[in-house]
């Protein structure tokens, strides 16, 4: 599957390639232009995912080009500006762009940035197709025909027992299942007060699939009753 291609538009050489270098490490493929209109005119030429757009140019600025861009096209756009005042961000906002980022910015900020309006607009673009073997919760996806985890896109690997008590968890969705309830539907075995298989077994589905598995995203816990998959 091809990388996602991004146009960097900004007439400060010295920014396209610091930020082309971080690109690139991600795997993007990169097209670049100096200001609005030579942008327009790539547009015209290429399939573009996401652009990158700095406000100040010359010859067009970035707020005519995104105005331009969005009477064609609705892939994400991020602004860059030197000025930083609320009203110019509204005005960036207002002419059609996504996000808006300050000069000078964290360049893995903007990196995390893009890889989130990238994951929005695949989502919000791809057909949705109705599947009784497939489940989402926001980033996770959960597939139960081929058994596949993924989060982000990259496959996350749980063991048979994991994948069970997640599952059960994500088809009832707001269900609250106590320890008892989730060892008997997925073991098919009486339980014992003293047993702390499942505490072990949402633990490590936690490690796996929560980038702070002490403040979970996914897999709540009900304090005195149990847990579950809001």
């Amino acid at each position: 599957m091809a990388q996602p291609t991004i146009l960097l538009v900004d007439d400060e050489k010295e920014i396209i390639d610091m930020l082309a270098i971080y690109l690139k490490n991600e795997g993007y493929q990169l097209l670049r232009a100096s200001d609005g209109a030579e942008a327009l005119q790539v547009l015209q030429k290429e399939e573009i995912d996401l652009i990158v757009l700095d406000i100040m140019m010359p010859k067009m600025d970035g707020i005519e080009a995104c105005l331009k861009i969005r009477e064609q096209k609705n892939m994400p756009i991020i602004m860059l500006s030197a000025k930083s005042q609320d009203m110019d961000k509204i005005w960036g906002l207002s002419s059609g762009a996504d996000d808006y980022m300050s000069k000078p910015f964290n360049p893995l900020e903007l990196i995390a940035r893009i890889k989130s309006q990238l994951r929005r607009y695949t989502r919000l673009n791809v057909p949705h197709v109705n599947k009784d073997h497939e489940f989402e919760v926001d980033d996770l996806t959960i597939n139960t025909q081929t058994h596949e985890v993924k989060l982000e896109g990259k496959e996350i690997k749980l063991t048979p027992r994991e994948f069970a008590i997640l599952e059960l968890l994500v088809r009832n969705r707001g269900m609250v299942w106590s320890s008892e309830k989730l060892y008997e539907t997925v073991w098919k075995e009486a339980y014992y007060d003293s047993d702390n298989t499942v505490m072990v077994h949402i633990r490590k589905i936690r490690e796996k699939i929560e980038s702070n598995p002490r403040t979970p995203r996914f897999i709540k816990t009900v304090w005195g009753v149990g847990y579950k998959v809001e």
